[in-house]
């Protein structure tokens, strides 16, 4: 049979050599048993109390596919901590009519779900707890429980024991004097970015370090400690069941503890006071849904080109920084930048679309693209017929064993080994009959003669929709999917653009029926490319892109952009 394993471990209670060691228990028990390994899956350093794992989820979609019959793991809890994770697989499994077997329990059937994963997701809970408690019990102690903060220092052996470190208590202090008197944060940054003042842990200092959130007890001005005051517990994590992230919740001021550090103050109350004032005076309520987090998020104006563009001097992301003008974020909130030019949003849009239609699509590029996607197809084609070749020597090899024990037996030559060679024999057949299966020719692609033209007319179609209401939407979203990134650079006074797309996606969005048409509204279909089935297409696709450079080329517009 067909055999899978699975390998965890946790950073915080275990070594790296665990997998290995891990893999090679389940090995052994695979062989013990007669059946043949697959595959192997691993998450080194990873909590089980989210299934959002690499490898954990590369494993789920190959027990989608098929791709084995047993799944081999060394205890239950090595596939996750938390009771509804575990019972999720298990019936995906039974769906799937896959085994789940765990070395040592052996079969794993609904009983062992429900036993085994409340106790693995008991154990989590009273980490969780216990882990609390010794954190408050270092706070009550005037001890740090958390990170080291900027101002501060480690000293001896002892967790949690801080000392003032003089030089960054001089910036905390100047930070807070300089907001005091009427500095944004974004101008302090600034400040002292140009100043190259190292910010925490060496990095360049942005307002949102600064500023933080008031309610969450981050940046600068916004941490107890500096005015002599230890404030723990004011959030609580939880992950988010739908994506695994880790999510802050505020606590009420009940529940926080407040311990006088006197030793660790920085600022005196009276700077600290007009800091807590201005603030109060600058700062605006932002309405929240139940969850506690940000409506207005939710109803933020996007783009055409949101996400998209790019500075070319810092890499960082050119966004809305006036009316209808984009501009560089790293300049506007750090300083570090020298890109001061800015572009009218309309005006980048008009010349975006512009190139899209008449240059991504350049003739000789199509043919460079063509030329290389098919010999890719041929050399796919040439290796999997060699896989199968290969594939069906070794069925016909096992195949001639069977035969040859099977006449022994039929001659009266019986007995217990020539049983268990048998079977052993039987599972590599069907190991071989899997792998030759897999090595089934796939349907030839063929791309269209006239590509350039095709995807000319639906780029026109496209930016003709932008302007109606009820395809506006549709059309922006497809228009995006083209575009890999907008690179703008400043070249003697005017901003270069630069728009890079894959030709690949590209093809593919010219091959496949309308999606938009003048009057039906948004259509759908399938594409041409994607025929190409399952990882195969993924592997060449990326080969392409890989090996020939101009596959990804930028487009620069004939005349830059004048900036007013």
């Amino acid at each position: 049979m067909r055999t899978a394993i699975y390998a965890r471990y946790s950073s915080v209670n275990q070594r790296e050599a665990s997998i290995a060691d891990q893999v090679e228990v389940c090995t052994r028990y695979v062989d013990k048993q007669g059946w043949a390994i697959v595959g192997t899956y691993t998450d080194a350093a990873i909590s089980g109390a989210s299934r959002f794992r690499p490898g954990y989820q590369t494993l789920l979609s190959d027990l989608d596919r098929g791709i084995f019959d047993v799944l081999v793991v060394e205890a239950l809890d090595r596939l996750g901590r938390k009771l509804s994770d575990i019972a999720d697989l298990h019936d995906r499994c039974a769906f799937a009519r896959i085994k789940l077997h765990a070395v040592n329990v052996g079969e794993i059937g609904a009983m062992h779900v429900g036993m085994l994963g409340t106790m693995a997701q008991l154990y989590l809970s009273d980490l969780g707890e216990k882990t609390w408690r010794g954190q408050l019990g270092r706070a009550l102690q005037g001890k740090v429980p958390g990170g080291k903060a900027y101002g501060y220092e480690l000293i001896g052996p002892e967790r949690g024991e801080r000392r003032i470190k003089p030089s960054e208590a001089a910036i905390v202090r100047r930070i807070f004097t300089e907001f005091a008197n009427g500095c944004s944060p974004r101008a302090i940054a600034r400040q002292l970015n140009f100043e190259q003042i190292p910010g925490p842990e060496g990095r360049v200092w942005g307002d949102t370090t600064i500023r933080g959130q008031a309610d969450r007890g981050t940046g600068i001005l916004n941490n107890a400690l500096y005015a002599g005051r230890l404030e723990w517990n004011r959030c609580s994590y939880i992950k988010d069941p739908r994506s695994g992230k880790r999510v802050a919740r505020p606590n009420p001021r009940s529940k926080w503890e407040i311990i006088e550090v006197p030793d660790l103050r920085i600022v005196d109350d009276d700077l600290w006071g007009r800091v807590k004032v201005r603030q109060q005076k600058v700062s605006f309520e932002i309405e929240r849904n139940e969850q506690g987090n940000a409506l207005n998020r939710a109803h933020r104006r996007r783009f055409l080109l949101s996400g998209l563009l790019l500075c070319g001097c810092c890499g960082g992301g050119y966004t809305i920084i006036g009316p209808d003008r984009y501009g560089c974020a790293t300049r506007r909130s750090k300083g570090t930048c020298p890109n001061s030019l800015t572009v009218g949003r309309a005006e980048i849009e008009e010349r975006v679309l512009s190139g899209l239609s008449k240059r991504m699509m350049a003739p000789e590029l199509v043919a460079a693209f063509v030329d290389e996607f098919n010999a890719e197809l041929r050399r796919l084609a040439g290796d999997a017929e060699a896989e199968r070749a290969t594939a069906k020597r070794a069925l016909a090899g096992v195949e001639r064993k069977i035969a040859g024990i099977v006449k022994a037996i039929e001659d009266g030559a019986y007995n217990p080994t020539l049983k268990e060679r048998l079977t052993t024999l039987e599972n590599e057949k069907e190991a071989a009959s899997a792998r030759l299966a897999a090595a089934e020719p796939k349907p030839v692609v063929r791309l269209h003669p006239g590509l350039s033209a095709l995807y000319r007319k639906k780029i026109e179609h496209l930016t003709a929709a932008l302007n109606e209401p009820g395809t506006a939407a549709e059309a922006g979203e497809i228009i995006r999917s083209l575009i890999d990134r907008i690179v703008l650079t400043p070249s003697e006074g005017l901003l270069k653009a630069e728009v890079i797309g894959d030709l690949a996606t590209i093809a593919n969005f010219a091959e496949a029926p309308e999606r938009i048409t003048k009057n039906a509204g948004p259509q759908r279909g399938p594409a041409l490319l994607s025929v190409v089935a399952g990882a195969r297409n993924q592997r060449c696709l990326q080969a392409i892109r890989t090996r020939i450079p101009t596959i990804q080329r930028p487009l620069t517009a004939a005349t830059p952009v004048r900036i007013r």
